[in-house]
């Protein structure tokens, strides 16, 4: 048996594999914030499916160094060392959450890989892949093509500096610097936390909100997603201008993450706010932000993009290289 996880800052989630990590034979989810850490949720789960593993791969939000992560959106520390004591295997696999997407996303079916900007899918050999996700923060990662296999390359870029590229979103980085006390990342504008952020930007420069939008995300139990889901149905309101903003910033970043990775065969966008906006990112507003790089732009016109369908990468991902293990 493998033992895979997709770690996350609202969900850590678990699965059971065939040791050749292409059969799931069962999975579970738990919420993060109630556990301690890692290690008991690792161990309520093996006592409850009764199940000893071969290999074990965590895929985690944040940077793993040396097998150690200090986890970005979690009060964790999440060391393999100590899980591959309690699992009493020799080693285990500690990777970032994007890397384990991202090597879920290369061996995803074509059904789940849905092509944006008229490019087709991205390329599976010949050159290097990008990842981008947001969520709970924003991930970013690689897969860099060596002449012959994709090398993970994890990073940490979405916590560089915010950089505006109009007067409106000048105004976005004054905002967010007075609300959060200095320094701006990318993760602080394009993620769930980031949609209460803009949409309270827009509230503050005098936008509108419907009556009944208004009330409904004051009592949502997540405000976030209830802007989001006002924000993709309505045609005005402070809602409609936070989710055309955020698309925008999304494609930006995902242009600068293309760029600075020189992902000649293709990004991948995955997450559950690609998901939910999936519709907004294959209209041209999100294609076009990606591609407007100036002196770049005709490299970023070639680039293949595509949304990357599905939870469960994170997982497949994470077997692979547990799986890899296996066979040295």
């Amino acid at each position: 048996m493998i033992l895979a996880g997709d770690i996350g800052g609202t969900n850590a989630r678990l699965a059971l594999f065939s040791n050749d990590a292409k059969k799931r034979v069962h999975s579970a989810t738990f919420e993060s914030r109630t556990f301690a850490g890692l290690e008991p949720i690792v161990a309520r789960y093996l006592s409850e499916q009764q199940a000893h593993v071969d290999a074990a791969c965590f895929g985690i939000a944040g940077p793993v160094l040396l097998g150690r992560c200090v986890a970005t959106n979690l009060p964790w520390v999440v060391d393999s060392r100590r899980l591959a004591r309690q699992l009493r295997l020799p080693h285990v696999g500690l990777i970032n959450d994007l890397v384990a997407i991202g090597l879920g996303a290369v061996r995803a079916p074509a059904s789940q890989i849905v092509p944006i900007g008229g490019n087709g899918r991205p390329k599976r050999t010949g050159g290097n892949l990008a990842i981008i996700a947001a969520g709970t923060g924003l991930g970013e990662a690689a897969l860099v093509w060596d002449g012959h296999r994709h090398v993970p390359l994890a990073t940490e870029g979405s916590h560089a500096d915010f950089a505006p590229r109009t007067d409106l979103e000048c105004d976005l980085l004054a905002f967010a610097r007075k609300k959060l006390g200095g320094r701006v990342s990318y993760e602080r504008c394009v993620s769930g936390p980031a949609i209460g952020l803009i949409y309270d930007f827009f509230i503050a420069r005098g936008a509108a909100e419907t009556k009944a939008g208004a009330s409904a995300i004051a009592a949502a139990p997540d405000r976030n997603a209830m802007i989001s889901r006002i924000g993709t149905q309505s045609k005005r309101g402070a809602a409609k201008l936070t989710i055309d903003l955020f698309v925008s910033l999304y494609g930006a970043e995902t242009g600068n993450l293309a760029l600075k990775t020189f992902s000649t065969a293709g990004v991948y966008i995955a997450g559950n706010i690609a998901g939910h906006l999936a519709p907004q990112l294959e209209g041209g507003a999100f294609t076009d932000a990606m591609r407007a790089k100036g002196r770049l732009s005709r490299l970023l016109e070639t680039m293949p993009v595509a949304l990357v369908k599905g939870t469960d990468h994170g997982l497949t991902g994470s077997a692979a290289f547990a799986a890899a293990s296996l066979q040295g």
